[in-house]
C-alpha cells in the first residue's frame, strides 16, 4: 500500500480481507460447481430503445411481477442491485458507523460481516449449534445489535431455521432490532418462506434474489421484503438508479406466469439431481454428508479435502472449499449441476480415489 493511500484510507479497510467470491477465487475451469448458480441458462429478449435515458429507481413492472410472485404488496419491496446491496443497505440505514453492531451465526454467508466491517460496523457472532441450529440462548443474550442476520436456509450447511427458534428471535428483539431472514434458497425449500408473517413481525425483514433458482445470477437482482416503514427507511439510502434499464426488462419477464412455471419445472429438475448426488456422494466411503440439502448444493467432510480439492481444480471441475468456516473442517462444498456435470464430477472423485488408494 503507498503511502498516499495508506495515509487517505478509512482505517477500519486496512485490516479488511476482500469477501473471496467464486470468481475471484477462479476465473477459469470447465466446470463451475463453485458458486451455487443455475445449471440453466434462459433466452430473454431486450428492448434498446430507451438505453439512452435513465431508469427508473424502482420499475414498476418489476416490483409489481415480484410482489405477486411473493405474496406482498408493492410497498412492502425494494429491488436492489442482488441481495448483497439489500444487506448493505440494512446496514448502512440502521447502523451507525463506529457505534453499532450487526450479529451473524457462522457458518453462515461471508457477505454480511464484510458489509459491515467496510461501513465500520461491529460485527458480533453467535456461531451455530454443533447440529447447525440456532443457538437462540445465546443470540437473544447479546445486546446491542441492531441487526440479526439469520440465513434460511443456511449458506453453506444447506440447513432449515426451526419456525419456533426464528419466533423466540424475533419476539426477543422486537423493540431493539430488525431481524433478517435471507431467502436466497427459498425456492428450494419453498414452505419455509417468512414472507406470510411480515403483518406480525415489525422488524421482519426478507431478502430474496434472482441469482439461484432464476437462474440470473449474472443480472445482478434481488429484493428485500419488509414493512412499508422499513422500505421508506431503505429509500432514503438508495442509489438513484440502481436498476440498469436491461435487468428491469429481464427481470420482469422472468416473472411472468410463463416463466415461473418454467422456474419451477427447472426447481424439480435440481433437486431430483440433488438427491442423486446426495446418495452417490455419501455412498463413498470416508465421505460424510454434512448439514441438511434445503438449497442447490451438498457439503460433505473428507479427510483428503485439500488434496482431492487440488485434483478437480487441474482438471477444470470446480467446488468450493469451505475448511475455513467454524465447524466446517475438511468440508467441500457442491452445486448442482447438469446430470452430465454431476457425472463427471463423480467420475473425477473415482478417479482421484483410485489414484490414491481408497477403496471405493
Amino acid at each position: 500500500m503507498s503511502s498516499l493511500v495508506n495515509s487517505l484510507i478509512n482505517k477500519n479497510l486496512i485490516p479488511l480481507k476482500p469477501y473471496e467470491s467464486a470468481r475471484r477465487l477462479y476465473s477459469g475451469g470447465q466446470d463451475w460447481l463453485n458458486a451455487n448458480e443455475s445449471p440453466f441458462s434462459n433466452d430473454y429478449d431486450v428492448d434498446s430503445s430507451h438505453f439512452n435515458r435513465y431508469p427508473s429507481c424502482q420499475p414498476s413492472e418489476v416490483i409489481g411481477n415480484y410482489a405477486r410472485y411473493a405474496g406482498v404488496s408493492t410497498d412492502q419491496l425494494i429491488v436492489t442491485r442482488g441481495a448483497d446491496e439489500g444487506i448493505e443497505l440494512l446496514i448502512r440505514t440502521f447502523c451507525t458507523p463506529g457505534e453499532d453492531s450487526i450479529l451473524i451465526c457462522p457458518p453462515t454467508y461471508g457477505m454480511y460481516a464484510i458489509s459491515a466491517q467496510t461501513c465500520d460496523i461491529g460485527v458480533k457472532t453467535v456461531p451455530l449449534n454443533d447440529d447447525f441450529s440456532l443457538d437462540v440462548e445465546g443470540i437473544c443474550s447479546t445486546d446491542n445489535v441492531k441487526v440479526v442476520f439469520i440465513c434460511a436456509p443456511n449458506n453453506p450447511t444447506g440447513t432449515p431455521v426451526a419456525k419456533t427458534q426464528v419466533e423466540t428471535v424475533l419476539n426477543h428483539f422486537a423493540n431493539t432490532a430488525l431481524v433478517v431472514i435471507d431467502e436466497a434458497y427459498i425456492e428450494f425449500d419453498a414452505a419455509s418462506s417468512w414472507v406470510k408473517a411480515l403483518a406480525d413481525y415489525p422488524n421482519l425483514v426478507i431478502l430474496r434474489t434472482l441469482s439461484k433458482a432464476f437462474a440470473l445470477a449474472g443480472l445482478r437482482c434481488g429484493f428485500t421484503l419488509a414493512n412499508d416503514d422499513v422500505v421508506a427507511a431503505l429509500m432514503k439510502v438508495i442509489a438513484p438508479y440502481p436498476i440498469p434499464e436491461p435487468v428491469a426488462q429481464i427481470a420482469a419477464a422472468a416473472l411472468s406466469e410463463e416463466n415461473i412455471a418454467r422456474l419451477n419445472d427447472q426447481v424439480s429438475v435440481i433437486n431430483a439431481e440433488k438427491q442423486r448426488l446426495t446418495e452417490a456422494l455419501g455412498n463413498i466411503d470416508e465421505f460424510t454428508l454434512v448439514g441438511d440439502t434445503k438449497a442447490n448444493f451438498v457439503l460433505f467432510r473428507y479427510a483428503q479435502s485439500t488434496e482431492l480439492m487440488a485434483y478437480l481444480v487441474s482438471k477444470g471441475m470446480l467446488i468450493r472449499d469451505q475448511s475455513k468456516q467454524v465447524n466446517l473442517q475438511h468440508c467441500l462444498r457442491v452445486t448442482v449441476g447438469s446430470p452430465e456435470q454431476n457425472d463427471r464430477l463423480l467420475g473425477l472423485i473415482h478417479e482421484f480415489r483410485s489414484q490414491t488408494g481408497a477403496a471405493k
